[in-house]
């Protein structure tokens, strides 16, 4: 069972979705803007949230990125968009999966349980600790800290530090990043990954081209190093 927010306007949809997860022993709650969305985020942390994109509110892509600043919830996107360039910005924005419209309550819930089993196993098997010089990254609670001040960070900053982290002085190319951090084998957008790493280095203190941490091996990958 979890509890899952599901951020749908359409009324005829919310009724359906929200029937078939409860029948399937989830708790559920249903509500129709990304504003109020955003707050049951921040305040009641559900498991899960099912967001449609054509909120009246605030554009659903701008609306999951806000969701990204704030936490690591696992996040399902509900589309009409169908083109490779909407998915890949989907998934670059944080979503964890997507379902293009018309779908089944079946297919959603398969869908649910896959992402579901994903978070909890990545939760129960991660560290409790990665120390990297002054770098303190707790993946179990999903908190980093600088010399002892927390670094906010985003979801897909946050997995991609703890997984460079976690293999210190290894040369990390951008597609297993692609593969391992955002469970897509094939998007295409190698500048995704440079734009993470870019804003990983800003809120460490670094630049490329005076690194302490992150250190870039042209024509290869990234690289944790431990600068003591």
């Amino acid at each position: 069972m979890a509890m899952i927010l599901l951020v749908e306007d359409d009324r005829i949809i919310t009724a359906a979705l929200s029937r078939a997860l409860t029948d399937a022993g989830h708790v559920v709650r249903p509500v129709g803007r990304a504003a109020e969305a955003l707050k049951i985020v921040t305040d009641e942390r559900p498991d899960l949230v099912i967001l449609d994109l054509g909120l009246p509110d605030i554009d659903g892509t701008d609306a999951l990125r806000m969701m990204r600043s704030v936490s690591d919830v696992p996040v399902i996107v509900a589309t009409a968009r169908r083109s490779e360039a909407d998915i890949i910005s989907l998934l670059s924005a944080g979503a964890d999966d997507y379902v293009t419209k018309p779908f089944s309550g079946g297919h959603i819930l398969a869908r649910i349980s896959a992402v579901l089993r994903r978070s909890r196993a990545t939760t129960n098997e991660a560290p409790s600790a990665i120390t990297v010089g002054e770098l303190v990254i707790n993946p179990r609670q999903r908190r980093a800290e600088l010399r002892g001040e927390p670094l906010q960070l985003t979801r897909r900053e946050f997995d991609v530090l703890a997984y460079l982290a976690e293999r210190v002085g290894q040369v990390i190319s951008r597609r297993e990043l692609m593969n391992e951090v955002w469970n897509q084998a094939r998007i295409g957008e190698e500048q995704t990954i440079d734009v993470h790493i870019s804003w990983l280095r800003r809120k460490l203190g670094e630049t490329a081209a005076q690194p302490r941490f992150l250190h870039t091996v042209r024509g290869v990958g990234v690289m944790m190093v431990d600068p003591r």
